[in-house]
């Protein structure tokens, strides 16, 4: 009798799930703190997505492995722009940037002393991702002037604490549950 062998799962790598670069992978350093939005729940988002990507303007704040904004631009938005701080992550999202050719800006600078400073640049998309253990409430507070009319911001958090501290942003248009995690997008 022949064992199959468990599938070993990359520890240091995502990959994207649709688009243009369907099952290209992301991979980032292994010494980072990041955390990065599983498979399931990035599949989720993009089919709430799925008719809004087109020519979208996407700013992945707290971009980490950058997952979220290398999914939209192969999805078919037209910008993306990645704010991180981690020297060691800016390195991966440039590199990951130029090998797909992206359409991207990579920031490094903290995502609250880039928000405090507007560009005059307003995006239709905003990934939100930020560490758990961080209050949004000051980015709550910054964030508007960064979104046109009707941009859709994505947020995730804990399972423990959902969309509350987010809602004042808009109205939670998709909300959902995965293992410890809980996540929505919000709708201005």
């Amino acid at each position: 009798m022949v064992k199959k062998r468990a599938a070993r799962k990359r520890q240091n790598a995502v990959r994207i799930i649709g688009g243009e670069w369907r099952g290209m992978r992301l991979d980032f350093p292994a010494s980072t703190p990041v955390k990065p939005t599983p498979d399931r729940v990035r599949e989720t988002l993009f089919n709430w997505l799925a008719n809004d990507l087109s020519g979208a303007r996407c700013l992945d704040l707290f971009a980490g492995t950058g997952a979220l904004g290398f999914e939209a631009l192969s999805r078919g938005a037209e910008e993306a722009w990645f704010v991180e701080r981690d020297p060691a992550l800016l390195a991966s999202l440039d590199k990951h940037a130029k090998r797909l050719n992206a359409k991207a800006k990579i920031v490094g600078e903290e995502v609250t002393n880039f928000l405090a400073a507007p560009k005059e640049d307003c995006f239709d998309i905003v990934f939100l991702d930020p560490p758990y253990e961080m209050s949004l409430m000051t980015l709550v507070d910054l964030l508007p002037v960064w979104f046109g009319r009707s941009a859709l911001i994505y947020v995730e958090r804990p399972s423990t604490e959902g969309m509350s501290s987010v809602s004042r942003l808009g109205k939670v248009w998709r909300e959902s549950r995965a293992g410890q995690v809980s996540y929505g997008l919000i709708s201005v």
